[in-house]
């Protein structure tokens, strides 16, 4: 395989089924449906962690959470453990990010040749509030989901046509000056993460469009019950705010609309790509952190391992990568470390851990059938327990510490409608999940080395009243934004 540029293109909240290319019927996304008609495109890739901070860390490092120890939006990525941009950085590559990181802070050695208008955590701290795992308090800057959807520019979305900007003369001005060795370009979109406030040309397009779809199971009788997830909506209670029909609908249309915003930055960089003429010299990969519920089950933001929150697209394209393919075999982002060595030329044993356990994505693009176990965990905001989710060939097994856990056929119900967990008829499906959960990782002792890394950080940051007093801060802010805490 010879050895070539590698442009990742890497967004935020992006649920996967919201693209053209997912099947999606509304939602218009040509510049990734174009990707994905050229390369390869994966059904069944998840998210180590459906939050933002122990995602990218993971991302970085091509490890679980549980591996790293960034358990929660306060214990963001530092550099301490190298990451695939330092290990490529020191092998001579020139490696560059753009846009929203989400680590601790650029004073840290984060592994980039340059960090160019980086998004790093507030204050180095993060989301303090995170680290309350029993007796939650309740999120005061929720408000900020319904409240702020609708037509115009956020600071996100100016953001975001800057990354565009910097990407786009990054291609044309530091590209030519890197020839020796393949270059790794990082572009990072802050949406379509919320503020839902969309470009008015989008938001229109789907608010006045009378077959914008209602959420599922959204009315109050139709809400799963299980434990976990009322936690999370009692914690995080967005939908308190949504008290009309239409702030639901704006929401939507703004959601829809920011994918479409993203797809067009998309489209930006992929042209500058191709009149530079790096196209043929350039393997591409896209995909996001992690998704969004957008009001299923009455739930907004990420945190559950359902498909809207846990799943995420997963593109790639160039040479050796199978063209107008669709693969089907589960995997995470941990498979993207490996694929990164592999396009530009670095897949000796040096540059991995005896700990690394991804699958470089090449291997699953020419359809290599391995029996493994993909986990994503989560032990942050909005929990009371942690969560881990595997995949079993059609099944979605979710295992709960605290409590029971919940079983889906994704095959007969792709939606997740049946939790099958309380059917003694799939006693032995359950009792099969577990174990080869229990094949990755302990769930207890996981479960009980996060509380207690987060007990600790709690009382660094002056203990439970301390925190909740300083506020929610709802999402960062990019760089020049002032915080705006609730």
């Amino acid at each position: 395989m010879e050895p070539k540029n590698l442009l990742i293109l890497f967004s935020d909240e992006h649920q996967k089924a919201l693209a053209g290319c997912y099947g999606h019927d509304m939602v218009r996304t040509p510049h990734m449906d174009e990707l994905a008609a050229k390369g390869t495109r994966f059904t069944n890739a998840y998210t180590c962690s459906p939050i933002c901070i122990p995602a990218r860390a993971s991302f970085a490092l091509g490890k679980y959470i549980h591996q790293v120890g960034h358990w929660d939006n306060a214990d963001p990525y530092e550099g301490t453990i190298p990451s695939w941009h330092h290990r490529l950085r020191d092998k001579g590559h020139r490696v560059d990010s753009i846009g929203k990181l989400h680590f601790r802070s650029t004073d840290d050695d984060n592994g980039f040749n340059e960090e160019i208008i980086p998004m790093h955590v507030i204050e180095g701290k993060g989301d303090t509030m995170g680290l309350i795992r029993k007796d939650l308090p309740v999120r005061k800057g929720a408000w900020k989901v319904a409240g702020m959807a609708g037509p115009g520019e956020s600071s996100y979305t100016r953001y975001d046509r800057d990354t565009t900007a910097r990407a786009q003369v990054w291609l044309q001005e530091t590209a030519p000056q890197h020839t020796d060795k393949p270059w790794v370009l990082f572009v990072s979109i802050a949406s379509p993460h919320f503020p839902l406030t969309a470009p008015p040309e989008y938001f229109y397009e789907y608010y006045r469009n009378p077959d914008l779809p209602w959420p599922k199971l959204y009315a109050e009788d139709e809400r799963p019950n299980h434990p976990y997830i009322r936690d999370y909506a009692e914690a995080c209670n967005y939908d308190d705010h949504f008290t009309s029909d239409d702030m639901v609908r704006r929401a939507r249309a703004g959601y829809f609309g920011l994918c479409t915003f993203v797809d067009e930055q998309i489209g930006k960089i992929m042209r500058t790509l191709d009149g530079c003429g790096l196209t043929d010299q350039t393997r591409v990969l896209y995909t996001s952190d992690h998704g969004d519920n957008l009001g299923a089950r009455g739930l907004w933001g990420k945190s559950t391992m359902y498909e809207e929150s846990a799943a995420v697209p997963m593109i790639i394209t160039g040479d050796d990568i199978p063209e107008g393919v669709v693969r089907d075999a589960p995997l995470t982002h941990i498979d993207v470390y490996p694929f990164i060595m592999e396009c530009v030329g670095e897949a000796g044993e040096e540059m991995f851990d005896e700990d690394h356990l991804g699958v470089s994505l090449f291997d699953l693009a020419i359809g290599a059938t391995l029996d493994r176990t993909v986990l994503s965990e989560y032990h942050a905001m909005g929990s009371t327990t942690g969560a881990f989710m595997i995949r079993n060939g059609k099944y979605k097994f979710v295992y709960y510490v605290k409590y029971e856990p919940q079983l889906f056929d994704l095959e007969a119900d792709p939606e997740e409608l049946m939790d099958l967990a309380g059917d003694p008829a799939f006693a032995e499906v359950i009792k099969e999940c577990e174990a080869r959960l229990r094949t990755v990782c302990d769930p207890e002792e996981v479960d009980a080395r996060a509380k207690a890394r987060q007990a600790a950080q709690l009382e660094a940051n002056g203990g439970r009243e301390a925190v909740i007093a300083r506020g929610d801060l709802g999402f960062s802010v990019p760089p020049g934004v002032a915080p705006d805490f609730d």
